[in-house]
């Protein structure tokens, strides 16, 4: 029963007495919210990770004398961003790397920004832009009177590999949270997702692109998301609308959408869902405690409100007779808490809320790399137990 790539991985325990995934196409008549899934081994060979950082595109905005400290690290892939404030020595930020990496001992100049304004072109509303056919996204930070005196360069990266520690949920068809803060690699995920989804199990995707991160600038979409189809948002406020147009205009079978932080986002995921589509998004946090206890975003997991027990019920809940409980089905039948780029926690998002809820500790599955970057799986473990 297990295939050969399931090899590559550690499976420890029986997960959630889930059943196999099927092996046809999921549509929403063969599927129910109230199912059992088996969380097992990915189905295709475990690849290596591969960056494709476009860095000499990067380089094109910033000043001459820094183009060869970049190109030259020795701990390039973990290269975040880029700073360059006025008046401060621009700087090199690492993942998990703390403390000050400056690039030179000379100040950066308002000609240097002026000239790296230039070269990007037109900032959004929200202050961002992209470097045209490139993942990379500049964020400018402005003086009162609007003039630029930051820029933060987010390095934009296309990685093949990260897929293996999400494949066999995707056999499936439900819906996925991914939840981590910034930094922590959730585009990046979303739009191997796109292409997976697109090329290898040739659904309908749909990308909502708000700020051109998962598909890239310029009108033609970066190669790194395969054949999914990308709508562009023209300003952040109205994402949730261009998410409802893309279900009605364009018959998606997946939507992808980055950063869900409004109340009219998370209404619109769940409108979504309840039509039957298979909806992957990211939003910031670091636990699923931080959505619960999130007005905004509740809805996400299902809602909470507050519930008054009889009291024959309170005693022989052996509780309270005001209670907090789910009011709903959640948006996302899946979250997965990215505490750090290889170290992923799944939660089967009712059982665990409602666990939560009750004082009790769920049970959830930890997805990591090794030391030799294979996928290991830990099921049926005890929430409060893992820690990087």
């Amino acid at each position: 029963m297990v295939a050969a790539a399931s090899m590559a991985c550690l499976m420890v325990a029986a997960p959630w007495n889930l059943k196999s995934p099927p092996t046809t196409t999921l549509s929403s008549s063969t599927t129910t919210l109230k199912f059992k899934l088996k969380c097992c081994a990915t189905t295709q060979q475990q690849q290596p990770l591969v960056h494709n950082d476009d860095l000499q595109a990067l380089l094109q905005i910033l000043p001459s004398d820094l183009h060869h400290n970049l190109l030259n690290q020795p701990n390039r892939p973990q290269l975040l961003e880029v700073i360059m404030d006025l008046g401060r020595f621009p700087e090199a930020r690492y993942l998990g790397k703390h403390g000050n990496h400056y690039l030179r001992n000379s100040e950066v100049t308002i000609k240097e920004l002026e000239y790296a304004e230039g070269a990007v072109g037109d900032f959004g509303k929200d202050n961002r832009a992209g470097i045209e056919g490139t993942l990379h996204r500049i964020s400018a930070i402005r003086s009162r009177n609007g003039g630029i005196v930051g820029l933060t360069c987010r390095i934009g990266r296309a990685v093949t590999g990260h897929i293996d520690m999400v494949y066999d949920l995707l056999q499936y068809g439900k819906s996925i949270l991914f939840l981590g803060r910034p930094g922590v690699g959730k585009t990046t995920v979303m739009r191997e997702i796109a292409r997976v989804l697109s090329d290898d199990f040739h659904k309908r995707v749909v990308i909502v692109d708000t700020s051109n991160e998962i598909g890239g600038d310029g009108n033609i979409p970066h190669a790194a998301i395969g054949g999914a189809r990308r709508m562009q948002v023209p300003m952040p406020s109205m994402q949730h609308s261009v998410m409802i147009e893309a279900v009605e205009n364009h018959m998606p079978e997946v939507i992808i959408v980055d950063e869900i932080g409004t109340e009219a986002e998370a209404r619109a995921c769940r409108s979504i869902a309840e039509r039957g589509i298979m909806l992957i998004g990211t939003a910031h946090g670091h636990q699923i405690d931080n959505v619960m206890k999130n007005p905004t975003l509740s809805d996400l997991i299902g809602g909470i409100e507050s519930v008054t027990l009889g009291d024959v019920e309170a005693r022989a809940r052996k509780c309270q007779k005001t209670i907090l409980e789910r009011k709903a089905p959640p948006t996302f039948d899946f979250l997965i808490e990215m505490r750090d780029r290889h170290y992923w926690i799944t939660h089967q998002t009712d059982k665990s809320v409602d666990m939560l809820l009750r004082g009790k500790i769920p049970q959830v599955e930890v997805r990591k790399r090794d030391e030799n970057s294979k996928v290991v799986f830990e099921k049926s473990k005890a929430y409060d137990k893992c820690q990087i």
